[in-house]
């Protein structure tokens, strides 16, 4: 994936205006296909995400025998097979490198009358899943896989399943969300209790399809279900993607940019929490819901950020924007430290060895800690120097140096970016667009992502 002929050409820019909307977010576009698929009746999506990880999930269930069809750019109509109309399909799910297609598919399928197998890239092949196989099988699970199913590929048997009350020992949306879908089919009830509030995108949708389900803190409950009822889902501006718009204005000179239509899922939104704990001009404006889930407008302008000290309490709901949050802290004043973010070593790529060695190619100071990092920062000239760096293959470590490039002193290039696609197709001519000075964005090296 990370094709080291697919780069891009980042020079300092005058800053980031105008108004600009996202594409949709990527873990809703995931769960309004899934529970659509499940539902009775008809459920139309909107704004749905094309990228490359939710392509995994929507061609899963058309293998299962669902019936999706794509209106225009965005727009879904999905005839729901309900909870029980599911077909086993005909060969290996592939879920390419989207760990949440494997891991909310493990949960699903376990309760089916059919047997089916997940694969996925080298990349996924490497991530752990017993996280979410294990609590499965004490609900009832039958599943197999490599080294005791911690790794894809990996085989279910459907099986009858019970309700569990199952604390888990890292606060996952992906390990919830999955324990959600199979307790739709257990028999009882099923209570996932976490030590910290992780994203609650399923909960919210699976009331939008109106499925009974009790949340009180970090306690979620659901019991087996009748039917889940087919409905319309706008899906809200993805906030990990405003991530790198966000952090561009705040870092460049001249900036004020206005993103528009953005979910504020207050599970989604701890960089803003950051951005304003470091100085950053940040706001959100004209506040609403839609689709059972917070929306807002983003205003950002270009600020003088000071280091700080990051939890790991407050990277949770900031966790998808560490790459960003690193650019961040390689301009700030002064020294950032970024604690309790071990779960980043097991992402697409080890995220804290790989941007740690990123801002170090670009001139900053970095320690790497066994759950962290320390950033030494500075706005004085000489700071962020500029230079060459690789995605590693991973699509958030890609846009991040992108902006690192916009705020550095003589340009960035970044070698392999054709990963972008996974989570942000047509991110580049995006960004150019709000990019005063339009020639600090140089495309010619890029062949996908727009």
């Amino acid at each position: 994936m990370n094709n080291k002929e697919n780069f891009i050409t980042v020079g300092p820019s005058a800053g980031l205006r105008g108004e600009v909307a996202m594409p949709g977010d990527k873990s809703i576009s995931h769960r309004a296909v899934i529970l659509g698929s499940i539902a009775e009746g008809i459920t139309e999506v909107d704004n749905l995400l094309e990228a490359t990880d939710n392509m995994r999930t929507l061609e899963a269930f058309a293998r299962m025998g669902v019936n999706i069809e794509a209106k225009e750019k965005g727009k879904l109509r999905i005839d729901g097979c309900g909870l029980h109309g599911l077909t086993g399909p005909p060969d290996v799910i592939d879920c390419g490198n989207s760990g949440t297609t494997a891991r909310l598919l493990l949960g699903l399928l376990s309760p089916q009358t059919f047997s089916s197998e997940l694969t996925g890239d080298a990349s996924l092949r490497k991530r752990p899943m017993k996280r979410v196989v294990e609590p499965l099988v004490r609900m009832g699970a039958s599943i197999t896989g490599s080294d005791g199913g911690e790794y894809l590929p990996i085989s279910i048997t459907g099986a009858r399943l019970k309700g569990i009350k199952y604390k888990t020992p890292v606060a996952s949306a992906q390990v919830k969300s999955a324990l959600l879908l199979a307790g739709l089919y257990a028999e009882g009830e099923t209570v996932v209790i976490e030590s910290q509030a992780s994203r609650d995108h399923t909960e919210r949708l699976l009331k939008v399809f109106s499925v009974d389900i009790t949340v009180e803190g970090t306690r979620t409950a659901v019991r087996k279900t009748e039917s889940l009822k087919g409905c319309k889902i706008t899906v809200p501006g993805d906030f990990s993607s405003a991530a790198f718009f966000i952090v561009g204005a705040a870092l460049t000179p001249g900036s004020e940019l206005l993103i528009k239509d953005v979910g504020v899922n207050p599970t989604r939104t701890g960089l803003i929490n950051i951005l304003k704990k470091m100085g950053a001009s940040v706001e959100t404006l004209n506040p609403r819901e839609v689709s059972g889930e917070p929306v807002a407008d983003i205003l950002v302008k270009s600020s003088n950020p000071k280091g700080t000290a990051i939890s790991g309490a407050e990277l949770l709901p900031a966790i998808d924007e560490f790459p960003a949050i690193c650019v961040l802290a390689a301009k700030a004043e002064g020294v950032t430290t970024i604690e309790g973010a071990a779960e980043l070593r097991v992402k697409e790529t080890d995220r804290i060895a790989a941007m740690a060695a990123a801002l170090k190619a670009l001139g900053i100071n970095v320690t790497e800690k066994p759950d962290g990092i320390v950033i030494e920062g500075s706005r004085a000239p000489g700071y962020l120097m500029g230079g060459k760096v690789e995605s590693h293959g991973d699509h958030r470590i890609a846009m991040a140096m992108t902006i690192a490039g916009l705020a550095s002193e003589k340009g960035v290039t970044v070698e392999g970016m054709d990963c972008v696609d996974i989570s942000f197709p047509g991110f580049f001519d995006l960004l150019k667009t709000t990019v005063v000075d339009k020639n600090a964005i140089d495309l010619s090296g890029v062949t996908s992502s727009g």
